[in-house]
C-alpha cells in the first residue's frame, strides 16, 4: 500500500525541482550567456550531444531506405560530377582541400574520404537528401533527384576504393564534360563499390 504522507513531499520536491529546472533553462536561453559565434568552437559537451544525436537520428530515419542493388560506372561518374559541383567546396576530396572560407563554419564539415566506411549507403542517401540541422549541411531534396543523390552515394562508395589521386585526375581531365554534352576523355574501368 502507498503511504501518501511519505510520497507527497517527494512528489512535491520532484515537481518543484522540475519547475526550477525549467525556469533556469528559460533564464539561460533568454540571458544570452551562451556564445553562439561560429568563430568559437562548441564546448565538448555540446559537440558530443549534437554529434551523438545526429548519428542516432540518421540511423533511425534511414532504416526504411533501400539502396539500389547495383551501381554502374556511369552512376559513379555522375556522382563525381555532382560532388564536384555541389560538395567538394565544403567537404574536399582525396588530395583536394576544402575551400578556405569553410574554416569559418562551426562545426567544420567533415572530409568524406572515409564516409562510406562510417555510414551505410542508405544513411548517406538520407544525409544528402535531408541535410543536418545546425551544421550548414543543406538538404538537397529540392535540388537533386533521388537518382542523383544515389549517384553521389555511389561516388562516395567508389572513391574510398580508388587511388587518392583519382579525384584530381578526373577533375583535370574534364570527365564531367560528357554529362554536359561536351566531348570528354574515355572512361577507365571503375572498381565496383
Amino acid at each position: 500500500m502507498v503511504n501518501w504522507k511519505t510520497l507527497r513531499p517527494l512528489l512535491f520536491a520532484a515537481l518543484a525541482t522540475a519547475a526550477l529546472g525549467a525556469i533556469a533553462a528559460f533564464g539561460f536561453v533568454k540571458s544570452g550567456i551562451y556564445d553562439v559565434a561560429a568563430s568559437k568552437p562548441h564546448t565538448k559537451f555540446t559537440e558530443w550531444l549534437t554529434h551523438e544525436t545526429m548519428i542516432h537520428s540518421v540511423r533511425s530515419h534511414a532504416k526504411g531506405i533501400e539502396a539500389p542493388p547495383t551501381v554502374s560506372a556511369a552512376q559513379v561518374l555522375s556522382g563525381f560530377c555532382i560532388y564536384q559541383t555541389h560538395c567538394v567546396a565544403c567537404h574536399g576530396a582525396a588530395a583536394v582541400a576544402r575551400q578556405q572560407w569553410v574554416n569559418g563554419v562551426e562545426p567544420q564539415p567533415p572530409y568524406l574520404v572515409d564516409a562510406a566506411h562510417i555510414w551505410k549507403p542508405r544513411e548517406l542517401f538520407w544525409i544528402v537528401k535531408n541535410g543536418i540541422k545546425m551544421t550548414g549541411m543543406p538538404s538537397w531534396r529540392d535540388s537533386l533527384s533521388d537518382r542523383e543523390i544515389w549517384d553521389v552515394v555511389a561516388w562516395l562508395k567508389a572513391s574510398s576504393q580508388l587511388p587518392p589521386q583519382t579525384y584530381v585526375r578526373w577533375r583535370s581531365s574534364g570527365r564531367c564534360r560528357s554529362l554536359s554534352g561536351l566531348p570528354s576523355p574515355a572512361l577507365s574501368p571503375i572498381p565496383r563499390p
